[in-house]
């Protein structure tokens, strides 16, 4: 590893109220809670002293408000990318509820009547991924549990449905960087919900 080399800082949006439930939060705006609003500026402390060329965070408000209480709201930098999955007829709802009609029914292999397939959410996934290394430079990115756990994965060149085996905890950092040169992208960190 070399510490030289760009690093990529992906932090979950603190807790919402469907988060706490388990119902699908795809482009439903909805606020932080109150331990939400907390986690997020317990952020602060922890990206305290960091440097980043660019900050980029999704358009809905549980991850700008993330960013903002983590110190970073004013450099934010809005990318339509980073949209959380688009459930179509399953948002607000929760996989029991789901598989009580669809039995078996999982998001990654079956996707979301009248929302996006995993084949788009790669894409945009993708897009992100050209942004960040054409930049060369460290950067902090703000979303969403399903756009960043595909992110993860299509940056160390798996296909997006591996996405499915790593989890992102409300408020968690994870860290992207390089092995021995940037032709060698590896995951440094995953999931960290440890605070400063």
């Amino acid at each position: 590893m070399n510490e030289t080399l760009p690093q990529i800082y992906l932090v979950r949006h603190g807790e919402t109220a469907w988060s706490i439930s388990g119902q699908h939060t795809g482009r439903t705006d909805l606020a932080l809670t109150e331990r939400g609003e907390h986690a997020a500026q317990e952020l602060r402390a922890r990206l305290q002293g960091l440097s980043f060329t660019k900050v980029f965070t999704s358009p809905l408000q549980r991850a700008r408000r993330t960013a903002e209480l983590a110190g970073f709201g004013e450099s934010a930098e809005i990318d339509p990318n980073l949209m959380e999955w688009d459930y179509g007829n399953y948002e607000g709802r929760r996989t029991v509820d789901i598989r009580a009609e669809r039995p078996g029914w999982r998001l990654f292999e079956d996707g979301c009547p009248g929302g996006e397939t995993l084949v788009e959410m790669a894409t945009r996934a993708d897009r992100v991924i050209a942004r960040i290394r054409a930049l060369e430079r460290d950067v902090l990115v703000f979303a969403h549990r399903e756009i960043l756990r595909i992110l993860i994965a299509r940056w160390i060149a798996l296909p997006a449905l591996e996405a499915r085996r790593l989890d992102l905890a409300t408020a968690s950092v994870s860290t992207l960087g390089y092995d021995h040169g940037l032709e060698e992208p590896v995951i440094r960190l995953l999931n960290d919900v440890r605070r400063a």
